[in-house]
């Protein structure tokens, strides 16, 4: 599957952004999505994931204020991200692994889109 993103930008702190993930291929039901951030000189951490079941799964970090969805049909997976703050400044990548392990947590990814900058300014 490919997998590409869109929606990044650069923000003030309190705003708003979505980002969307568009994938091809087939069986796109039935992998377990997730959104996953990166800066420079730091390890990739898991931000949000969807398994194929719908549930949920948040890091500490940005539960209540993130949310992800993911529209099957359309095969898209998005992440509504709201009172974004400068820590949030990422390359947002999302991601699909074959399996979950419930919870909404996914197993390693199999695949990556090629990422999306994120910028919030205080």
């Amino acid at each position: 599957v490919q997998l590409v993103e869109s929606g990044g930008g650069s923000v003030q702190a309190g705003s708003s952004l979505t980002l969307s993930c568009a994938a091809s291929g087939n069986s796109y039901s039935g992998y377990c999505l997730g959104w996953f951030r990166q800066v420079p000189g730091e390890a990739r951490e898991v931000v949000a994931s969807i398994d194929r079941e719908g549930m949920k799964f948040y890091a500490e970090s940005v539960r209540g204020r993130f949310t992800i969805f993911r529209e099957n049909l359309q095969k898209v997976l998005s992440l509504q991200m709201d009172a974004l703050k400068p820590e949030d400044s990422a390359m947002y990548y999302c991601a699909a692994a074959n399996r979950g392990f419930g919870g909404g947590i996914c197993d390693r990814p199999r695949y990556w889109g090629q990422g999306t900058q994120v910028t919030v300014s205080s």
